[in-house]
């Protein structure tokens, strides 16, 4: 019995130094960072893992040239882009990548993959989404920690840099901004839509304010060929709330209608109960 005991007091003491171990935190040896920069209207975010050169001979040696490399260290180092874009000239979706990189003396052939994984060497056997060829820089200082970065930012274009040891390469962004913006303009200058119409008169309504400009503003938004069930009910409830009980049943009566169509039993319900109340206040 007593030597069970010690048995399980040793195993307690294991149990809780390997749960001190596991909080334990140490510097990484490659930190990972994260590069955000908007390039007209398009958000790029970049997430990598900085290896430092320590002293040795990184590329055609450490990193074989014609043999792939994550483009960092640790996990696959990862771009996400909000719109679609020019890589070098040619097309890459919305949407998140892996980069992958085979480094050359001249040149780099850049892949980007669809993201799946963190795992880098899951891409290995994979078609990429686009794949690039960028020119070496060779540079005449040494850049200890593998860097990116965006430069010669404009409102259509920017360069994505990567530089390491004595080498760094390029790749031309294209961006699409122009049309964006014209298209904003004419929407903005074409005057309010008649959802913001709606979302404006409920705001008056709800928040008590002034109930006639409430109604004529929803009334734009459901004076349509095909107006919507929750919003001619809403320019019932404001009818109701004016006083204007026959008028807020026809309407309501109409929102029923639209709402069955639509097979919203919720709706119906609803404008079921004030018809009913409605009626009872015109007595």
């Amino acid at each position: 019995m007593k030597k069970l005991m010690t048995l399980c007091f040793v195993l307690m003491i294991s149990l809780v130094a390997i749960d001190m171990t596991a909080q334990i935190k140490t510097p990484a040896p490659s930190p990972s960072s994260t590069l955000m920069q908007t390039v007209g209207l398009t958000d790029f975010t970049l997430e990598y893992s900085r290896p430092s050169v320590k002293g040795r001979t990184i590329f055609g040696d450490m990193l074989a040239y014609g043999e792939v490399w994550r483009a960092g260290a640790n996990q696959a180092t990862k771009l996400t882009v909000s719109d679609d874009i020019m890589v070098n000239g040619q097309a890459l979706k919305a949407g998140t990548y892996a980069i992958l990189m085979v480094p050359g003396m001249e040149s780099f052939e850049v892949m980007f993959f669809t993201h799946e994984s963190t795992s880098w060497s899951s891409y290995t056997d994979k078609v990429p989404a686009l794949k690039v060829m960028a020119k070496v820089t060779k540079l005449p200082m040494s850049i200890e920690t593998l860097l990116y970065n965006f430069e010669s930012l404009r409102d259509e274009s920017a360069i994505l840099e990567m530089v390491w040891e004595k080498t760094a390469i390029s790749l031309d962004l294209k961006v699409e901004a122009d049309s964006k913006v014209m298209a904003a303009i004419e929407k903005t200058l074409a005057g309010p839509t008649g959802g913001d119409y709606y979302t404006a008169g409920q705001y008056y309504h709800t928040s008590g304010k002034d109930l006639n400009k409430a109604l004529e503003m929803v009334r734009k938004a459901t004076n349509v060929e095909k107006p919507k069930f929750w919003q001619v009910r809403r320019e019932a409830l404001i009818l109701a709330d004016l006083g204007r009980y026959k008028e807020a049943i026809e309407v309501a009566t109409k929102s029923k209608e639209l709402a069955q169509a639509a097979n919203y039993a919720e709706y119906v319900k609803n404008n079921e109960a004030s018809i009913k109340e409605w009626m009872m206040k015109m007595k």
